[in-house]
């Protein structure tokens, strides 16, 4: 190679420098550049990189130089002019296309606001994101790609009336439905504030407005998309997951928590588009920071592959002739607050501010027109800077990648709120600031018709829409959009569940235990065992489920790379590519979201998979709510198994690990069916009508079940159609009293662990007091309450017709005696059925915090065990003159029960 030409002006300089050491550094960077420009043109990139680390490995030895760590680059875009890809569709058309939408989405939330003010909606969200949006749709997003498969697509909750406007000029949705935006109870239907699949079913897929849930799930929905893949369920056909998210969001810890897992697994199926608009609800994202670079360095130090859009198509030739870096370093320096100030005033502060600070960034701007500088396009904006990202992300091989795109909030708003702390908020236009809307997207709407924010579609055959249905015919059809794509499976044969209708004859088993061994047999099963996806988030051996490591294996995308320590026992740790266990390591959130996954795969994959997601039921509801509500919304299908359930079950591990409001808070999930089961039959009965409904059937509901760890015997299953019945409808009888001679007569009501202790004071009562007990297993208090409710209300909204009478009461309409229910949970649960009980309940329960102690001990402190339950028997008997004070005083003491004790609810 010859030398390079600065080399011999250097020499020059560095004879005749006489200290000016500026203009010395200036000539050897310039030197160093010109070196590398040489490089890069004989060589090409690969050599030049391999030249700075042996470079950067030199200095490091030789003199000890060591480079700061940084994970960022400089502030601009990833991908060079001189990459980026040839954009294949009609600018100006996608532009039209995208100014129709705009509108449409803008007026859609003014009208509404306008008819009822307060409705609420959000413009500026998809007013920074419309290029994002539009170059997606119009070149990326499939709804089928050549192999038959789809993308997946998380759409940024807020971005929502965007999708709407963009589906109207499509013809699929009517004008009405716009005009009856966030107002569906209105005649004809309308349009949900955000994306909602339990409201609009065939329409949108993921709901993802509370922020942090739609990145997270999109992680474990593309590793659970490898897993099928992995595991010959389903074909690979390029298919990805996209997930359109807002800066602000990332500082959900949901939105970062999981982000090595998709790394970790060569998840080159997930893309995440974050708009970067720097704004979230009430001001800046980082005001005094600059939020692309903090991603940047997060998500590659994740291993992702990242790109950045920061600077439009305007800013190439500014960027292309910074020769020293002038420039780039400038915009380094700019924190994100400085950026928003930039962005609403005018070309002139702009020239002032970001480019005064140096005669020579002036300089590179004296050609450009104040008005110029202030129409100076962002990245996020540029359509040609946005294809170009996202081709680059469909192609990259290995690594899930996540692009940066700087954009302003509220784009196209101007002074109504472009940019601004308040434009979050912003739900009305006056008509000047439509006028203005309108003219700087060509809107061709009249003035005289600018009052009333009128929507606009073109005519069927216009130039328009004639392109968008082709793009989309091109990429296999709309999308937003939500099928079923599943068949219903066959009937799950009786025999699988036959063996636990007989009781284990005095050996004692875990309701726990129950569930594994059924779990195995289904998992043998030629038809539906390849269905099922058992999902453990690091607790396997906890639930006895090790047996199930060799039976088939926990999923691994790699296999096993190394010998496991426990590989000489029985049941070895045993990871393959084809495992059918998700074990998820200590992750609740990321486990449901598996299971979230599987139990959407039919509607997402037309795969009727079948997960059971088992975990401490303390870590269900009061952990992770907020992603169970959001598999209500999802219409999942699907088994939550809250194990070591109940506060009292879980000997020895105290307050934050004892559960006694699960079944409490399961309460308001609308589709989610609750059981607390006692013994084995009842959860068989269970898991078979739940496969029948969800999977056979086909309802849009999902179960929740609570097993223990306490060994006990279990029994076998009474005679007669009407346990059957009243297993799944909340309550059966199931030990009448033999004591028949006697006028003391009590209902015992039992669930889960606790009916044991019921059972044992049944025993007590009948031996030592005289008292006539019945004992009923409540399986599931939630079904009875609901359906109470509903006969309530039938009854209330037709009040000439016969009454409906709730299972409840018809089930106790002729029994005699006090009534008193026991459950290892808060007293609020039995008393939630109360109204329908001929008597006053008595209800024992363990509101409270939780103690570290043993099973006994516990039930003793909460007032749940067999003697509380004799005494609260006794003492309902007293109150109804039965029996006097004094056989009371004396149970008491004979039962060696404190009466001065701490009441264990807030103690």
């Amino acid at each position: 190679m010859s030398q390079p030409p600065a080399l011999e002006e250097l020499q020059q300089a560095r004879a005749s420098s006489n200290g000016n050491n500026d203009g010395l550094e200036v000539l050897e960077t310039r030197e160093w550049l010109d070196s590398l420009d040489y490089v890069l043109a004989k060589g090409g990139p690969e050599r030049a990189g391999r030249l700075l680390q042996q470079l950067q490995l030199h200095a490091r030895r030789a003199a000890g130089v060591n480079l700061p760590f940084t994970a960022t680059t400089p502030y601009q875009n990833t991908i060079s002019v001189r990459a980026q890809a040839a954009f294949p569709g009609s600018q100006e058309m996608e532009r039209r296309i995208k100014s129709l939408v705009r509108w449409n989405a803008m007026a859609m939330v003014v009208r509404a606001n306008r008819v009822e003010s307060g409705i609420g909606g959000h413009i500026s969200t998809f007013a920074s994101a419309a290029t994002l949006y539009e170059v997606a749709f119009n070149h990326f997003l499939h709804a089928r790609t050549e192999g038959g498969d789809r993308d997946v697509v998380y759409f940024q909750g807020h971005a929502a009336p965007g999708m709407y406007a963009r589906a109207f000029l499509e013809g699929r949705l009517p004008k009405e439905k716009l005009e009856n935006f966030r107002r569906e109870l209105h005649q004809g239907g309308g349009l949900s504030s955000y994306p909602h699949p339990w409201l609009m079913p065939d329409f949108w897929e993921f709901p993802t407005v509370s922020m942090g849930l739609g990145p997270l799930q999109s992680i474990y929905h593309a590793r659970f998309i490898k897993y099928l893949e992995n595991r010959g369920l389903k074909t690979t056909t390029g298919g990805k997951v996209w997930a359109f998210l807002g800066d602000g969001e990332m500082d959900e810890p949901e939105s970062l928590g999981s982000i090595t897992l998709p790394s970790r697994e060569k998840l080159d199926n997930l893309i995440w588009v974050i708009n970067c608009n720097l704004q979230r609800l009430d001001g800046p994202v980082r005001g005094n920071g600059k939020i692309i670079q903090e991603l940047e360095a997060i998500f590659r130090g994740a291993g992702w592959n990242v790109i950045k859009v920061i600077w439009g198509s305007d800013w190439d030739s500014l960027i292309q002739n910074d020769r020293d870096g002038l420039l780039v370093r400038r915009l380094g320096e700019i924190t994100d607050g400085q950026f928003q100030k930039f962005f609403v005033e005018s070309g002139a502060y702009f020239r002032q501010n970001l480019f005064g600070t140096d005669p020579r960034l002036l300089r590179m701007v004296e050609r450009f027109s104040d008005e110029q500088l202030s129409r100076m396009r962002l990245g996020g904006h540029d359509p040609i800077k946005v294809h170009a990202a996202y081709k680059s992300a469909v192609e990259h091989v290995g690594a899930p990648t996540v692009v940066l795109a700087k954009t302003i909030k509220g784009y196209g708003l101007g002074e109504a709120g472009e940019g601004k702390n308040i434009t979050h908020q912003q739900k009305k236009l006056n008509e000047d600031e439509l006028r203005m809307f309108r003219s700087r997207f060509g809107i061709p709407i009249p003035d005289e018709q600018l009052h009333e924010a009128p929507f606009y579609r073109p005519a069927d055959d216009s130039p328009e829409i004639r392109y968008m249905q082709d793009r989309r015919k091109q990429l296999g059809g709309y999308m937003p959009e939500r099928k079923v794509r599943s068949q219903s499976i066959k009937p799950v044969s009786e025999s699988h569940f036959e063996e636990f209708y007989k009781g284990t004859e005095g050996r004692e088993v875990s309701t726990t235990m129950v569930f594994v061994r059924m779990l195995a047999k289904l998992l043998r099963d030629p038809e539906v065992g390849k269905l099922i996806v058992p999902i453990v988030p690091d607790e396997a051996r906890t639930f006895g489920m090790e047996a199930l490591f060799r039976q088939v294996g926990i999923y691994s995308s790699v296999g096993q790379l190394y010998e496991p320590v426990d590989m000489d026992t029985l049941l070895y740790y045993k990871e393959s590519k084809d495992g059918q266990i998700l074990e998820e390591g200590i992750t609740e959130a990321g486990s449901i979201s598996s299971f979230i996954a599987a139990g959407t795969a039919y509607s997402n994959h037309g795969i009727n998979t079948i997960p059971f997601f088992i975990y401490y039921s303390m870590f269900g509801f009061q952990r992770i709510g907020d992603l169970i509500w959001a598999a209500a919304d999802m219409r999942t299908r699907g088994f939550l198994l809250g194990g070591t359930a109940g506060r009292t079950t879980l000997a020895g591990e105290g307050l934050q690990h004892q559960d006694g409001h699960s079944h409490v808070l399961a309460l308001p999930v609308p589709n989610l069916m609750a059981y607390d089961p006692a013994f084995a039959f009842e959860i068989a009965i269970i898991i078979q009508e739940g496969i029948k409904r969800m999977y056979v059937i086909g309802e849009s509901i999902f179960y929740y079940l609570t097993v223990g760890n306490e060994p006990l015997p279990m029994p076998a299953m009474p005679d007669g159609p009407e346990v059957r019945e009243g297993i799944l409808k909340g309550m059966y009888l199931f030990k009448p009293s033999q004591k028949k001679d006697t006028k003391l007569q009590a209902q015992l009501f039992g669930s889960g662990a606790i009916m044991f202790e019921v059972l044992k004071a049944q025993e007590i009562l009948e031996s030592k007091f005289g008292v006539a007990a019945n004992v009923w297993s409540v399986t599931s208090y939630k079904e009875l309450y609901r359906e109470g409710n509903d006969c309530e209300r039938w009854n209330m909204l037709h009040p000439g017709e016969t009454p409906k009478v709730p299972f409840v009461a018809r089930k106790l309409r002729d029994t005699q005696g006090v009534l008193v229910a026991a459950s290892d949970y808060m007293k609020v649960l039995p008393e939630s059925i109360a109204q329908w009980m001929p008597r006053t309940l008595v209800a024992l329960g363990t509101d409270g915090f939780g103690r570290s102690e043993g099973r006994t001990a516990l039930r003793d402190f909460f007032e749940v065990d067999s003697k509380h339950i004799v005494l609260a028997t006794l003492s309902a008997l007293a109150r109804e003159k039965k029996i006097e004070a004094k056989v009371i005083q004396q149970a008491i003491k004979d039962l060696g029960i404190n009466p001065e004790k701490a009441n264990p609810a807030v103690s």
